[in-house]
């Protein structure tokens, strides 16, 4: 299992649709992936679950990857999120 806090900053003009985005980055992976905010945890393969949390500039995370692919998939999330 691999873990990592993120700060969002991502050029929302640049990508209207974030949250369909990030679950089609996350789809790509064979580990489970979930993402944390300070009060809840959701699949970052489901869109219903990342819509509750929003992706604003400023925004820390914890990305949690596990299986396979783990290291890539953290790193995908992050190069999503974080550029």
């Amino acid at each position: 299992m691999v873990k990592k806090s993120l700060v969002v900053n991502m050029d929302q003009k640049a990508n209207p649709m974030p949250i369909a985005m990030l679950v089609q980055v996350a789809s790509q992976y064979e580990s489970s992936i979930y993402v944390d905010d300070d009060s809840k945890r959701v699949n970052a393969k489901s869109i219903m679950g990342m819509m509750t949390l929003g992706l604003a500039n400023g925004l820390k995370l914890v990305v949690t990857a596990d299986g396979s692919d783990e290291q890539q998939a953290i790193e995908g999330i992050e190069n999503y999120l974080c550029s």
